[in-house]
């Protein structure tokens, strides 16, 4: 999997936003426990600190991956 995202060969979704970090730690410790990497994308302002940190993982991991999510009471 790992070797997909880094030739390329994988489409991407959002799955999950925050504004506080250590959600989304804990977002990717989760799915990448259940064997779904993940990736951020920091969009916080650190100037003015707004903005939020999204949550992508491939599309073939969305429903799995937003179930882990859900069950753990993070969506």
């Amino acid at each position: 999997m790992i070797d997909d995202m880094v030739r390329g060969d994988t489409d991407f979704a959002l799955i999950y936003t925050s504004t506080k970090p250590l959600e989304i730690a804990a977002a990717i410790s989760l799915l990448e426990e259940e064997g779904i990497p993940a990736f951020k994308i920091n969009k916080t302002d650190s100037s003015y600190i707004f903005g939020e940190i999204e949550l992508y993982v491939a599309t073939k991991h969305i429903d799995n991956g937003k179930m882990i999510l859900i069950e753990n009471d993070l969506l």
